[in-house]
């Protein structure tokens, strides 16, 4: 299905391939990602959320207010409103994430505690609540789980399937692949940022699983 060797060639840069293979697999199993069009799909998109498989928590600690203004405009319409959030992670995580996605407000530390974790960055109560019931691990009291490779795996599997990321995966609708891959990854972090350079990887995990 997929070897550390695979693994390796088109993610140069990834610690440890043989254990991701191991985590890998049974996500791929549980959650029907198990033909070519879906593994490839699933690979380069989880591949770029985490660096290869090398980052499995957010990073949210931004350096000037200047970038956090681009990131978050609508939070931060200026830089002197950016400022006490630069170079505190847990205090702009509590402001972004604040009364979203299940979490409370700033002052229950719900955004930082429920921040981006994983191969596929699951952000908020809900998601984590979501994905430990499919995953019988309580990951309300151990939020901290999602960042272990098995974890990690499963539950980037679980957000997949719960999305229709499969579907889409399948779907060869006028054979516009780019745009069947733009609305995987809408899906995934709300917008298309990176999206040539997802699909490059598409196509090389493509390759790479059906040569």
């Amino acid at each position: 299905m997929l070897s550390p060797e695979q693994l390796q060639r088109v993610f140069p840069n990834c610690q440890g391939p043989a254990a991701w293979v191991d985590a890998l697999i049974p996500a791929f199993q549980k959650y029907e990602i198990e033909t070519p069009d879906r593994m490839a799909s699933f690979l380069a998109q989880t591949g770029y959320e985490s660096g290869q498989y090398n980052r499995l928590e957010e990073n949210l600690n931004f350096t000037t207010a200047a970038r956090l203004t681009k990131v978050w405009p609508k939070r931060f319409p200026d830089e002197a409103s950016a400022l006490p959030y630069v170079n505190n992670p847990q205090k702009l995580a509590n402001r972004v994430y604040a009364s979203r996605m299940g979490n409370g407000d700033a002052q229950s530390n719900d955004g930082y505690r429920f921040r981006g974790r994983g191969i596929i960055q699951l952000t908020g109560r809900s998601n984590y609540d979501s994905a430990g019931d499919a995953m019988g691990v309580d990951l309300i009291d151990a939020p901290e789980l999602l960042s272990e490779r098995k974890w990690a795996a499963l539950s980037a599997g679980w957000f997949w399937q719960s999305r229709g990321l499969n579907e889409l995966a399948d779907d060869r609708t006028h054979d516009e692949d780019l745009e069947d891959f733009a609305r995987i990854t809408r899906r995934i972090n709300g917008g298309v940022v990176g999206l040539k350079e997802r699909f490059a990887l598409f196509q090389r995990v493509y390759a790479e699983l059906v040569r």
